[in-house]
Formats: structure tokens, C-alpha cells, sequence
């Protein structure tokens, strides 16, 4: 079984294309961590657009903060209707299927556009499952 890896390239697209997002995060820059199973990802982001995102390859680069899951958990949150408690980033980690760490105050100040910027790979073909798991 192959390793789960969303298209990034879709992310960057439609945050970077998005007006209502990029105003919200029009103020927004930094690095985050996006980890996807065993594998951390440095999402950098300048006044609100994604400008890249790399594989971690050097431990001590980092971000703010980080979120991190599991493959299947990200899968399930992408879906064009997640199921319940797969829908929101807190309502993931409520249900510990998600670790949040680091610095918080940035996403915390920004939270809305964070969870927009993640839910950006969400499945928009009209299917209602997603795919398969």
C-alpha cells in the first residue's frame, strides 16, 4: 500500500485564488507543519498565500505549530463531506485523531483561515464519500 500524499499543488490553487481567504489572511506569515502519517510537511505562507510546500527533510527546521495526523484521518477530513468528527480540525482533536503543538497563538489569532487553508483539499468532485479509504 502506498503512503497517502494529497496534491499540494491543488492547496496552493485554490487558497491562492480564493479573495474571501486571502483577505483573511492578509496578515498571515509564517511556517506551519502539516504532518500526514509518519511524514511532516513545511507549509510557508506569506500574506495569506501558500507559497510552498516541502517534505520536512532537516529535523530542526520548523514552524509554528504543528498538526499533524494520520494518513487515513487527513483522507477522511478531506472528503467532499467529511463524517462526523473528521469535519473540523477541534473536533478531530477532541476526538484525539489529531495533535496540535508549538506556538498556538498564531493559529489561535488566525484560526478560521488556518482551517479554511487545510480544508482547501477537500474533495470538491460532488461525490459524497470521497473515495476510497
Amino acid at each position: 500500500m502506498t503512503q497517502f500524499l494529497p496534491d499540494f499543488d491543488i492547496l496552493k490553487d485554490r487558497v491562492n485564488t480564493d479573495a474571501a481567504l486571502l483577505h483573511r489572511g492578509r496578515w498571515v506569515t509564517l511556517d506551519f507543519i502539516l504532518g500526514i502519517g509518519q511524514q511532516d510537511y513545511i507549509v510557508s505562507i506569506e500574506n495569506g498565500r501558500v507559497t510552498t510546500i516541502a517534505a520536512r527533510s532537516v529535523q530542526t527546521r520548523s514552524g509554528q505549530f504543528a498538526i499533524r495526523a494520520s494518513a487515513e484521518c487527513w483522507q477522511r477530513h478531506w472528503q467532499n463531506i467529511p463524517p462526523r468528527d473528521y469535519h473540523d480540525i477541534f473536533a478531530m482533536l477532541a476526538k484525539s485523531l489529531v495533535t496540535i503543538d508549538g506556538r498556538l497563538e498564531p493559529l489561535m489569532q488566525n484560526l478560521q483561515y488556518f482551517k479554511d487553508v487545510i480544508a482547501a483539499l477537500r474533495d470538491q468532485k460532488g461525490t459524497q464519500d470521497g473515495g476510497d479509504i
